[in-house]
């Protein structure tokens, strides 16, 4: 059984950097596509980033590329985000997401979500 549980988040400040990690409890998640999305107040989900199980390729939207980079370690069963040089408008709750297909950035085809982690960029 897939359980996905983030962590990492927290209050930084404009230009700081932070870690976030997702775990897949269910040991499940190798061969899956995982995602991270993020919701501000107010917003819609959108897509952040994504890996293939393999982790050779990674897509990220547009307003963070250059600054996020997502990796996995299958051998943990974990995901990450690296957020550097975070800016006001990267504050939101983060999730990561597993889909059992291939890459997509549409998060209502991802069939596993966690609970999400706060995100706050403030001085």
């Amino acid at each position: 059984q897939v359980q996905l549980v983030e962590s990492g988040g927290g209050l930084v400040q404009p230009g700081g950097s932070l870690r976030l990690s997702c775990v897949d409890s269910g040991r499940t998640f190798s061969t899956f596509v995982m995602g991270w999305f993020r919701q501000a107040p107010g917003k819609e989900r959108e897509f952040v980033a994504a890996i293939t199980w393999s982790g050779s390729s990674t897509a990220y939207a547009t307003s963070v590329e250059g600054r996020f980079t997502i990796s996995r370690d299958n051998a943990k069963n974990t995901v990450y985000l690296q957020m550097n040089s975070l800016k006001p408008e990267d504050t939101a709750v983060y999730y990561c997401a597993l889909r059992r297909g291939g890459y997509t950035n549409n998060p209502d085809s991802y069939d596993y979500w966690g609970q999400g982690t706060q995100v706050t960029v403030s001085s």
